[in-house]
């Protein structure tokens, strides 16, 4: 899962999605929290399905029949969506069943590593300096009180347990009964997906069962593994720590007795 990834600039993103001019809204380039503006980019609308649209929404997907943006609930997210969920949460199912599939651009996102026993952000990059093109489902919802067309997207995610580089990341689960950390075949780790250029129109526009088949962690050796190896080495600092022999304290020299 992902609370925070940052925007490439405009110029970027045209050069990136190859369509220089493309139908891209004006925005600055920044980082983007939950419920906080954010580019995704669609097809076109019949019947120009074929032109990638660059539209401004809030990360954070709206639920159909909700009287407000988001949720009541600070707890409740919604900008991303796992993907076994997502034909039956009612918040995404409608746009999935229309095939509104997006993709958001990224220059990284964050993501927490817990190894050390505290939290370490890693900035997710790819090791050949391109944006993301990050896996994603969008929707427009109308405002009852005022009328106005809001427009919202989320990441979905995928299980990526077992993956060298993503399985590293979040705090380990517990067992609500017991606080013990689940073991690895119990856990529900979570990444957000990555779709390669040459499977953007399949993604876009293909079948719900060729979009689902695109749904999966991606492959370590795409991912600028800076961050990675940092936290490797505090680890091996603090195995040599913790194996180090202590130190013998020396009892002080016997100075004789006076009488």
């Amino acid at each position: 899962m992902c609370n925070l990834y940052s925007m490439t600039s405009k110029g970027e993103a045209e050069r990136f999605l190859g369509q220089i001019g493309l139908d891209l809204e004006d925005y600055e380039a920044t980082t983007v929290g939950p419920f906080q503006t954010g580019l995704f980019v669609r097809p076109g609308k019949n019947p120009d399905t074929t032109r990638l649209v660059g539209r401004l929404g809030q990360w954070g997907m709206i639920q159909p029949d909700s009287p407000t943006r988001r949720p009541a609930s600070r707890a409740i997210l919604t900008n991303n969506a796992r993907i076994e969920d997502i034909k039956r949460r009612v918040t995404y199912m409608g746009a999935w069943r229309k095939a509104q599939r997006c993709l958001i651009v990224a220059a990284w996102y964050q993501e927490p590593n817990w190894e050390t026993g505290k939290n370490i952000w890693w900035k997710m990059r790819r090791a050949d300096g391109q944006p993301w093109a990050l896996a994603g489902l969008w929707s427009e919802w109308t405002d009852p009180n005022t009328g106005e067309l809001v427009a919202n997207y989320t990441m979905i995610t995928c299980n990526c347990d077992g993956h060298p580089l993503l399985a590293r990341l979040h705090r380990p689960e517990k067992d609500p009964k017991t606080g013990e950390v689940l073991p690895p075949d119990k856990q529900d780790k979570r990444a957000v997906v990555h779709i390669d250029k040459a499977d953007w129109d399949t993604w876009l526009h293909g079948s719900e069962a060729e979009a689902v088949a695109l749904i999966k962690p991606t492959s370590a050796d795409v991912f600028d593994q800076s961050d990675a190896r940092l936290t490797d080495e505090l680890l091996r600092a603090k195995q040599q720590r913790a194996t180090a022999e202590p130190e013998t304290k020396q009892a002080p020299p016997d100075q004789g007795s006076l009488f």
